[in-house]
């Protein structure tokens, strides 16, 4: 349950309305089927809705509000958009002295009020109406509601499917099965989460089945956001529904699986990873949305300064090496090195790629699927590869000796290669090398420059303020506040363009440049720590300090740059 659900429930058995017995059966309820608290004590016959909304409206100071015979003046209704009013479900009904009253059914929300009052920039009070008449009111007046997954929920029920879990044989689906009516309800209902998922800007859908409910997240701007939960009844449909989509075997549930579902959303192209793996209480699916014209960026776009594009752009136009992209999983690696070779792409050059797999197709690059049942790993591609006179060479990962002898030795007779490693920063790429197996005075020869990144939620620009640093963050730091002197700190304060206050991502980076005195530290076999120290004296700017630039100039905050960046702490501390 909410936690607005959770205070209904607890001031209900305060007031001695519901016995602890009545309220552990109407929690029960809610988490099983995903249902307002409201609703679920109306069904069980406890307390009707009209009641709750009485106690609530004495309890919070509101007034209770009947839009059964109610006719609400145009003037009024253009007051609040039809994209805010679905957004937060509310109704405006009247306006009173420059104050704009709306209808709305939790009068524990207080916070639609102050987000309401910030982007209409006008005084917003509440009053209180039952769930339907505002659905109606929204229908009626603003054309009606946007299908969502919270939307189709609502009417859908258990009579509506057959409930039963998809059996067969060990079949494979060569081919998607033609939709029978009685699927339709699961078919719309998956379709929808894909749907909003992408409305949303998610870059994932984690589908979790838990004891007594399934839960669903997307992952917005790299943070779990949990949304709309379906009834647990209706797990085994979804997940065989996707299963079948994705071409797994519907009938396996012990093994993982991997999968693709390729469609049209809104007129764009999407390519869905699908990653399907057995736990406790069913089979966890993992759907990583891969649109493909967000991967057509230039470079000014990945977020670098003036100075760091600067760089970037003298690496890439190198005849040849090594350049490594470091980082975690999902820190925009892939995001990176598609931008370097989009640019350097052209009718002059030949530019060949191995990657486990193919995540966006680019147009004129020659792109290798690596596939392991037909013994096509990156060493094997990589060997056939040098054989297509390449100008550009890259590799997905270097994950083993082999392929990082054979990226090396590519780089060293002529080749430019690109290539990613998993490490938390740039110098300590070297010795991930190095422990490898890979020789010393290879890698001193064939590394031209190594590139750390991770990415930070940007400030959205429609909702962003100024705002001066905390006591907490400089502490955080290890910073004086003089430090933050000329600076534009900003801050997003929530609005229906973001989420949180932030929409979107840029990269912050740490680019450490191979020189002769790299390239002797590395003969000598110095550890990860000497290297880093040299360069930070040669002038290697750190991840955090990258972050720092840019939170001074308003593209991302603070506490971005500290919850990202935690592993730095010791260099900032020790410049400051």
């Amino acid at each position: 349950m909410t936690g607005s659900d959770e205070l209904i429930v607890d001031l209900l058995t305060t007031r001695g309305i519901l016995t602890e017995e009545q309220a552990a059966e109407a929690r029960e309820q809610a988490d099983e089927t995903n249902d307002a608290v409201i609703e679920v004590l109306d069904k069980l016959g406890y307390v009707s809705e009209e009641q709750v909304m009485m106690i609530l409206a004495g309890e919070y100071g509101m007034d209770t509000f009947d839009l059964t015979d109610y006719t609400i003046p145009g003037d009024v209704i253009e007051s609040v958009p039809g994209d805010l009013a679905r957004q937060y479900k509310v109704i405006p009904v009247m306006k009173n002295d420059g104050t704009v009253i709306v209808a709305m059914e939790n009068p524990t929300d207080l916070e639609t009020l102050d987000s309401l009052r910030y982007i209409l920039k006008t005084d917003v009070e509440g009053v209180i109406v039952p769930r339907n008449q505002i659905r109606q009111a929204l229908e009626q007046h603003y054309g009606g509601v946007e299908e969502s997954v919270e939307n189709f929920l609502e009417d859908i029920t258990e009579g509506a499917v057959d409930i039963s879990e998809v059996t067969g044989t060990t079949q494979l689906y060569e081919e998607v099965p033609e939709d029978t009516e009685e699927d339709a309800p699961i078919i719309r209902l998956v379709s929808l989460i894909i749907l909003e998922a992408f409305r949303k800007r998610a870059s994932d859908i984690h589908m979790e089945p838990l004891e007594k409910r399934f839960r669903i997240r997307y992952r917005i701007d790299g943070v779990l956001n949990e949304v709309d939960n379906p009834p647990k009844y209706l797990q085994n449909n979804i997940l065989s529904r996707l299963k079948i989509m994705s071409r797994m075997d519907i009938s396996e549930h012990r093994v993982p699986q991997d999968g693709r579902i390729q469609i049209t959303a809104m007129g764009r192209e999407l390519d869905l990873r699908v990653s399907d793996i057995p736990c406790t209480h069913g089979e966890s699916i993992v759907m990583r949305i891969l649109d493909k014209t967000s991967m057509m960026l230039g470079i000014p776009e990945l977020g670098f300064l003036a100075d760091d594009a600067e760089t970037i752009e003298h690496i890439i136009g190198l005849p040849d090496g090594l350049f490594l992209v470091t980082g975690p999983t999902g820190s925009g690696k892939t995001t990176s090195l598609y931008a370097f070779l989009h640019q350097l792409n052209q009718p002059t050059r030949k530019i060949i790629t191995v990657e486990d797999p193919v995540e966006y197709e680019i147009p004129g690059i020659n792109q290798v699927n690596i596939n392991t049942a037909v013994n096509l790993t990156f060493a094997a591609a990589l060997r056939s590869m040098l054989r297509q006179a390449p100008n550009i060479i890259m590799v997905g990962e270097i994950r083993d000796m082999e392929t990082g002898n054979i990226a090396i030795n590519a780089a060293l007779t002529g080749h430019l290669v690109f290539s990613t490693l998993h490490t938390n920063d740039a110098p300590s790429a070297v010795a991930r090398l190095v422990d490898m197996g890979v020789k010393p005075f290879l890698v001193a020869s064939a590394v031209r420059a190594i590139m750390a990144q991770r990415l930070v939620r940007k400030v959205c620009k429609n909702c962003a303020e100024p705002i001066d640093v905390t006591d907490g963050e400089l502490a955080a730091l290890g910073l004086p506040r003089s430090h933050f002197d000329g600076s534009t700190l900003m801050r997003g304060t929530g609005c229906n363009e973001c989420n949180g206050g932030y929409r979107g991502r840029i990269g912050i980076f740490e680019i450490f440049m191979v020189d002769e005195r790299v390239q002797e530290l590395i003969y000598e076999h110095a550890s990860s720590s000497q290297i880093r120290e040299y360069a930070r004296e040669a002038g290697m700017r750190t991840l955090r300090e990258d972050g720092l630039r840019k939170a001074a100039n308003g593209m991302t905050t603070l506490e971005e740059v500290i919850r990202v960046t935690a592993t730095d702490e010791a260099d900032v501390a020790v410049e400051a």
